[in-house]
């Protein structure tokens, strides 16, 4: 699924396309901003992601972080990535949530949510997008 959004053969709500890997927002987000990021080879686990990766890989990561802050208003993010366990989809990715003070995450309970629409998706997609370029 995942190589199938990096390939743009499946839809997505992109916030991000380079060289070191591509970014969508989750479709069934803890909260609405929550962006996956996605090495743009097929990995399964950070295990597999080449050493000479990691500085592009988590730099987007971080520049992401940074961006969904400023673009949503959070207080902060939470970056999380499963490695086989609880990992739902075998295509190593990382999770980037935006989190409020009291918004009632607690520990690895995840509580899921959904975009009301499409115009809804795309304009927090947009919002991240923005942000990461500006």
């Amino acid at each position: 699924m995942f190589c199938g959004i990096v390939a743009d053969e499946v839809p997505s709500f992109r916030v991000a396309d380079e060289p070191d890997g591509v970014a969508f927002l989750d479709t069934r987000p803890v909260f609405k901003g929550h962006v996956l990021v996605v090495p743009r080879t097929h990995l399964v686990t950070l295990a597999d992601l080449p050493p000479e990766s990691l500085a592009g890989y988590f730099g987007l990561v971080r520049r992401l972080t940074v961006a969904v802050e400023s673009a949503l208003g959070a207080g902060g993010t939470f970056v999380a990535m499963n490695n086989k366990v609880s990992q739902s989809v075998p295509h190593l990715h990382t999770h980037v949530v935006p989190r409020t003070k009291g918004d009632g995450l607690r520990g690895f309970f995840w509580p899921r949510t959904r975009y009301a629409d499409d115009p809804e998706a795309t304009s927090y997609a947009a919002r991240v997008r923005t942000a990461l370029s500006g």
